[in-house]
């Protein structure tokens, strides 16, 4: 297993749209190890291929505290979602950064596990926000683009700022 860098917001491979999942084989679950490792290491609770500039529909979401839920989402589908929540968000390729973002508080999702097994999952609470969350960057979308373009300007400031004391 591997640790994989994390694209950095506001990096344009961030929005790149992610394309479907062809086929489920031996290199798929290694990126699956190797993106939950990323993940766990981060330390984070969700992570989609697009973060780790593999342009595929594949997420990894965790929201154990232990650490020993892994659950592997490829080519998601959003198939229902209901009620409207406010939940403080954060992400790995926006570090340090927490909002407040609108997403459904209930939705259905069907995917393929890493074995290309279909499923159907329903969630609420921090497992719906993730799913959304981490939906979004499959469409090339990050969560900070759901706020004001002012407070979008100060994060970017934030970031750069945040890059040039690690250099």
């Amino acid at each position: 297993m591997a640790i994989l860098p994390i694209i950095q917001y506001p990096d344009e491979r961030l929005h790149k749209v992610a394309k479907k999942v062809e086929q489920i084989n031996e290199a798929t679950r290694k990126l699956v190890r190797d993106m939950a490792e990323t993940m766990y290491a981060a330390p984070g609770i969700g992570l989609a291929a697009t973060q780790v500039d593999k342009h595929i529909r594949l997420i990894v979401i965790d929201v154990s505290e232990t650490h020993d839920d892994l659950k592997v989402f490829i080519n998601p589908e959003l198939v229902d979602s209901m009620g409207d929540k406010e939940n403080e968000e954060g992400c790995l390729s926006v570090p340090g950064i927490y909002e407040k973002v609108t997403r459904a508080e209930f939705v259905t999702v069907n995917a393929l596990d890493e074995h290309g097994k279909p499923f159907t999952l329903n969630a609420e609470g921090l497992l719906a926000v993730c799913i959304q969350h981490e939906m979004d960057h499959l469409q090339g979308r990050v969560f900070v683009e759901k706020l004001s373009h002012l407070k979008q300007t100060r994060i970017r400031a934030k970031l750069k700022k945040q890059r040039r004391e690690t250099l």
